[in-house]
């Protein structure tokens, strides 16, 4: 006979695996290894813009973490391979039950030579009382290109439930050839919450964006290309909503992009005009979006 089912008996939290292998073939970018465990998965890869680019869309059926989940997705490009990585919604961080256990998502990126990523994932969102680690790591080899986006936003503002309780720790690192190139760092906890009030912090929006592209051939920006892509980027950031903070910059190599504000859906599409002009530069390859952006 049937037994009742025991909840006390599933597993309240979810160690979750991704793996995601792309190699160059006969017929172009082709998904050579896809392992997982747990509740992460590859929807499929796609080819609007011919078998060259690989669009690869990441699902997490359970739409969000609790406490105690960890969830880690790789991400491999074999040497001259082209990857473009997306998702098909926005993820999400929920409370943090009374254990305060942390939430923790690690992205690694590996990009072999002459090979390219693009990281474009929808936002996070960051409930009240989350106690959120997110990670990416991206390591490029040499000749090898990424563009990547993280667009965060905390707390449920709709709802006039800001991010006053919890913790967020973020980050993302560029490393070249083994050496590190490019880390952004973001916290936010009890000791640092009046930086989300302050001036020179958050300034109390709910909306936090950052975008990479790089490595660029340094000369370029000395150059008339250089100085209109620039120039076009400064442009899209000057343009942004009346509250929103934008504005773009050289680090090093690579094109940094800030976004502060109200509305994720504003960061992201200040981010995409931003890669329709750095797509071109980087990767010498004209915009494609992803179909499900569409959806």
């Amino acid at each position: 006979m049937n037994h009742p089912l025991d909840l006390r008996l599933l597993p309240s939290t979810w160690h979750a695996c991704l793996r995601l292998g792309f190699e160059l073939g006969a017929r172009g970018t082709v998904l050579r290894h896809c392992t997982h465990t747990g509740p992460l998965y590859l929807q499929k890869a796609f080819y609007p813009e011919g078998r060259d680019v690989a669009h690869a869309y990441l699902l997490h059926p359970p739409g969000g973490m609790v406490s105690g989940d960890h969830l880690e997705v790789s991400v491999s490009a074999a040497p001259q391979s082209h990857v473009l990585v997306t998702t098909p919604g926005a993820g999400r961080v929920y409370r943090a039950r009374a254990d305060r256990s942390l939430q923790h998502l690690h992205n690694h990126i590996e990009v072999a030579e002459q090979a390219s990523v693009e990281w474009l994932p929808l936002e996070t969102i960051v409930y009240p009382d989350a106690q959120a680690s997110l990670n990416t790591h991206i390591s490029l080899q040499a000749g090898a290109k990424c563009i990547a986006w993280d667009v965060i936003s905390l707390g449920l503002p709709a709802s006039a439930q800001p991010f006053s309780s919890g913790s967020l720790q973020q980050t993302m690192q560029v490393n070249i050839q083994g050496r590190l190139a490019l880390r952004e760092r973001m916290l936010l906890d009890r000791q640092s919450r009046d930086t989300h009030a302050a001036m020179a912090g958050f300034q109390s929006k709910p909306v936090a964006g950052l975008m990479i592209a790089g490595p660029f051939d340094i000369a370029l920006f000395n150059t008339a290309p250089g100085e209109e892509l620039e120039a076009a980027l400064q442009a899209l950031c000057s343009s942004t909503c009346e509250g929103d903070l934008a504005a773009s910059t050289v680090v090093g190599q690579f094109v940094v992009l800030r976004y502060l504000g109200h509305c994720s859906n504003r960061a992201r599409q200040l981010f995409t005009r931003c890669w329709q002009h750095l797509r071109p530069a980087l990767l010498n390859r004209p915009a494609c979006e992803p179909r499900i952006w569409r959806t």
